[in-house]
């Protein structure tokens, strides 16, 4: 269990939309990746850093996110948070403070820049 105390309830200010992550197959046999919505929640979104990197040919812009929302155990890495119509992927999503109250995501949200 971790000693984080639970945040005050009212500092979950921010909706944001909830996804699962499926795959299916395509046409030529490989994977094809969608999102199903789940529910749209009140959560507290932080962003802690950013970067630049180079993804492929391009540079990318890297943002890193904490999002702590009412627990629920249907998150899980890859899925995604929709938030102010940014995705941000889910890296990891555990239990705030071992109580099953709050739900603590890191998130990265990765963007293209040229």
């Amino acid at each position: 269990m971790s000693g984080r105390a639970s945040p005050p309830l009212g500092s979950l200010r921010e909706r944001v939309e909830l996804q699962s992550k499926t795959q299916s197959i395509d046409s030529a046999g490989g994977h094809q990746n969608s999102y199903l919505p789940l529910a749209t929640v009140w959560a507290r979104v932080t962003s802690l850093a950013g970067s630049l990197s180079i993804l492929g040919d391009a540079r990318a812009a890297k943002i890193s996110h904490s999002v702590v929302l009412r627990f629920r155990s249907d998150l899980k890495p890859g899925d995604r948070i929709i938030y102010r119509t940014m995705p941000l992927e889910i890296v990891s999503a555990e239990d705030l403070n071992g109580h099953r109250a709050y739900l603590s995501c890191r998130c990265l949200q990765t963007s293209l820049t040229g």
